[in-house]
């Protein structure tokens, strides 16, 4: 069983290791800019690193939820990869939002994308399976044969 769940496993880890990552960051600006917790506001350059990693976390349920989903239901190979991809926009989130309030944009829309494609995985993967359970149809093999898969 563990071999059908292994690399949705791995991104989680990496997702919760980057979530860590982005708290770390807001430690060390509230060093670098002198900003006392449990204070939110400071320099411009504090507060878009505290509302980039506040933005990421909450985020993380949705990315966690839509990724094990997608992975169950749909195809766990294909689930990690949006993952991964996911935590890679993420980071240039929060490293443009960093930088720059428009920094953030390219990659929220790029991150954007990739929970509506997790989520339409999973839908399609739920829907198979209740398909396929309740009334012995498989809609993922009709696609799958459809495009020659």
């Amino acid at each position: 069983m563990l071999d059908q769940i292994v690399f949705l496993a791995a991104v989680t880890i990496l997702g919760v290791f980057e979530q860590a990552y982005f708290s770390l960051q807001v430690i060390a600006a509230r060093r670098k800019y002198h900003v006392q917790p449990p204070s939110i506001s400071g320099p411009p350059e504090f507060e878009r690193i505290f509302r980039a990693q506040a933005n990421c976390s909450e985020y993380f349920p949705l990315f966690l939820a839509s990724l094990w989903v997608a992975g169950l239901f749909f195809n766990q190979v294909l689930a990690a990869c949006c993952g991964l991809l996911y935590l890679y926009a993420r980071y240039l989130y929060f490293a443009g939002f960093a930088e720059s309030s428009k920094g953030r944009l390219g990659p929220m829309y790029l991150n954007a994308g990739i929970l509506w494609a997790m989520a339409g995985l999973s839908s399609v993967g739920i829907l198979n399976f209740l398909l396929l359970h309740y009334l012995k149809v498989n809609i993922l093999r009709g696609i799958g044969q459809l495009f020659g898969l």
